[in-house]
């Protein structure tokens, strides 16, 4: 006669990552462990299922719960006694692997670096907008301008000089500086190396939420409009605040830190041959500066705001194609 064995099934409080955000949520999961064992280990179980086929057969699945690839990224839930005024009815599963990952977020080393580099390197990186109800915001980044500070006659801190309102420009890489225009709208710019430098965010190709993007958009405005299309949601600097929500709330914060605006690294490496550069827009009568090649943005995207017809007709006739 075989030897039964009774099991019971219970749940695990575990914690899992969100790809992408790096933000943790604890769910319950469901696990099969004999009657007679009390939070067993793998080596409790294998020193007990040595003659005994049915049990062997449960630690191999427990093992594989451990090593499966189908789950989200998991981690157990960290022990009572070492959270103080945690929740006691979570418990520690020792099925799981205990693994940190480090978040996906663009970090200080990645700010930290001069102007035009930066406004390069911000090409093809996500922004990403957490709304007050908890919706989120992709945008991926083709378009920017760079504003090199004290020498640069287009910049806000030309000669040096510092305000109140341009305080955030000379702050660590990575702050942002969020100023108004026209009494009404806001233009979004991020600090890099350099005193009084930063990076203008131009245009975004919309990821994610576009249907709160037009809501946004479309509260931004007094008067009533039609749909806007995808490709018209953050295409130009003001544009792409609206749809962010964002407004001089955010002046100062820190891409690195802040909870409600932050980056993630994109997804495909760009050669020279997908950048233009090009003059930078709506500068006025600035001499030499409103001539210089400060403006990026990514070649054939059809959410940039202003093409340059003629700068990548050149590229082209150098024989520089997009993703050669």
């Amino acid at each position: 006669m075989g030897i039964q064995m009774q099991v019971r099934v219970t749940r695990v409080p575990i914690k899992w990552v969100k790809p992408y955000t790096g933000e943790q949520e604890v769910s319950l999961m469901e696990v099969v462990i004999p009657n007679t064992m009390e939070d067993p280990t793998n080596d409790t179980i294998a020193s007990n299922c040595r003659t005994m086929p049915r049990k062997r057969k449960l630690l191999a699945q427990l093992s594989a719960l451990q090593n499966t690839s189908s789950f989200p990224e998991i981690s157990a839930v960290e022990q009572q006694n070492t959270t103080p005024g945690a929740d006691p009815s979570l418990k520690s599963s020792k099925y799981f692997v205990i693994e940190k990952k480090n978040s996906p977020q663009l970090q200080e080393d990645f700010f930290n670096q001069p102007c035009v580099s930066l406004a390069k390197s911000f090409l093809g990186q996500i922004l990403v907008r957490k709304l007050p109800d908890g919706r989120e915001l992709w945008g991926r980044i083709v378009e920017t301008e760079a504003y090199l500070g004290g020498e640069d006659e287009a910049s806000h801190s030309k000669g040096g000089k510092q305000t109140q309102r341009n305080a955030a420009m000379f702050m660590k890489p990575g702050t942002l500086y969020v100023y108004q225009i026209y009494g009404i709208y806001f233009c979004m710019n991020v600090s890099s190396q350099g005193e009084g430098a930063a990076v203008l965010l131009r245009s975004l190709e919309p990821l994610q939420g576009l249907d709160a993007m037009r809501e946004l958009r479309r509260a931004s405005r007094k008067a009533p409009s039609r749909l806007l299309k995808d490709w018209q949601l953050c295409n130009g600097p003001s544009k792409l605040c609206q749809a962010f929500g964002i407004d001089k709330a955010f002046d100062q914060r820190d891409l690195t830190q802040d909870a409600a605006i932050w980056m993630l690294p994109g997804q495909d490496p760009l050669g020279e041959q997908d950048v233009v550069a090009t003059t930078r827009i709506g500068i006025g009568n600035r001499g030499e500066w409103a001539q210089k090649p400060l403006r990026f943005y990514l070649r054939g995207n059809r959410f940039v705001s202003v093409v340059d017809k003629k700068t990548e007709r050149e590229m082209a006739a150098r024989g520089h194609s997009p993703g050669s």
